[in-house]
């Protein structure tokens, strides 16, 4: 008869499976009136969680009674290589452009003679912590810990002293890993993870750079909401490209959207309706790029005859299919997966975070501006 774990007392049991069929982890579960990953961190003694002793005791007496035997396959694999690799990620497995992380991982895991099994947990952490214990439990190699955009991240629990690599994400610099023994010194509580990330200046250098070389100097910047790595690197880039190519920085031209072509439709409107208008268009992503072009045609004005235009991000399903075509920055994604299995079975440990390059490509939207 099952306990609830939060009185004590005695429920009646849920009707369960024949006694002939081998009990679950979800069977001792309900023996044991907890979740099935407080179940599965208890069985594989999984480091860095708190649970009650009172709590552990009721999971292995459960266990007992029952008869439960751990999986055939996480023995099997004990004390030896799995050749497996996890990939948890959040929401990639559902959003088109990112999804070619996965791509790459895969790649690079086949190369190396490895199979590669993705958890997407939608961005819950419960999930994430039981993604990591299953990993465990079936002695995976490694983990590549993966997010839909650049940003942070915080780690799920029990992930020990399995090896680990972040893709298009960070930590806190003083996040550290759980059951990590922190003292009194910075360096010790700082205990990061290998990361890869795209080079956000580098991207924003180059979209800038590339107005210049067709012949721009009067280039306006619509960027992304403030908070976000995207938006404070690509920013730099814009600054830095301007810079070396000796043209003064006007604040006036960098306005901020939120991501989305309703903002920046009513940026560029404004922008054009300037004294001395911008020639070019840098916009922080391709939906930005979208509504900069509803505003140019409303305007009266061509792409890129009287205005050019560059996004980033490629999202190939926008950028592609716009007419004229938009000129746009990749990020790197396949690249960065590719990298993060190669980092992790390598046993590379960088400092700092691997930046990859992000890489033009070139359609229809820029051409030099008329005299």
């Amino acid at each position: 008869m099952p306990r609830s774990e939060s009185t004590g007392r005695t429920t009646p049991r849920p009707a369960g499976a024949p006694a002939s069929r081998r009990p679950r982890q979800r069977d001792v579960a309900e023996l044991a009136g907890v979740s099935r990953t407080t179940v599965s961190l208890v069985l594989n003694d999984v480091d860095g969680v708190t649970i009650p002793e009172e709590t552990r005791q009721r999971v292995w007496n459960a266990a007992a009674e029952l008869g439960f035997q751990p999986d055939a396959m996480a023995r099997s694999l004990r004390g030896a290589h799995s050749n497996i690799l996890g990939l948890v990620t959040s929401e990639i497995a559902t959003t088109p452009y990112a999804v070619a992380i996965i791509k790459g991982a895969q790649d690079a895991a086949f190369e190396r003679g490895q199979t590669l099994l993705v958890i997407d947990t939608e961005g819950e952490q419960a999930a994430a912590a039981d993604a990591v214990m299953r990993l465990r439990q079936w002695r995976a190699d490694g983990l590549i810990l993966a997010a839909d955009y650049h940003r942070r991240v915080e780690l799920p629990p029990g992930l020990g002293d399995l090896p680990a690599v972040l893709v298009d994400c960070f930590l806190d610099d003083q996040e550290a890993p759980s059951g990590v023994t922190h003292d009194d010194s910075a360096e010790a509580r700082r205990v990061p993870l290998p990361t890869v990330l795209p080079d956000e200046v580098q991207g924003g250098r180059l979209a800038t750079q590339t107005l210049l070389d067709a012949g721009h100097r009067r280039i306006a910047f619509i960027n992304g909401p403030d908070g976000y790595p995207a938006s404070t690197g690509r920013l730099e880039g814009y600054r830095e490209a301007l810079g070396a190519a000796g043209v003064a920085y006007d604040p006036n031209l960098v306005r901020r959207g939120d991501w989305w072509q309703e903002s920046a439709s009513r940026h560029a409107n404004d922008l054009m309706g300037l004294d001395d208008p911008p020639t070019a268009l840098f916009c922080g992503n391709d939906w930005m790029a979208m509504g900069a072009y509803d505003s140019l045609r409303e305007l009266g004005l061509s792409i890129p005859g009287d205005v050019s235009v560059i996004g980033f991000d490629n999202r190939v399903e926008i950028a592609d299919h716009m007419r004229p075509r938009l000129s746009t920055v990749a990020l790197p994604y396949r690249a960065m997966g590719h990298e993060a299995v190669g980092m992790l079975l390598d046993g590379e440990h960088p400092a700092e975070p691997v930046l990859l390059e992000c890489p033009l490509v070139v359609r229809d939207s820029i051409a030099p501006p008329r005299t």
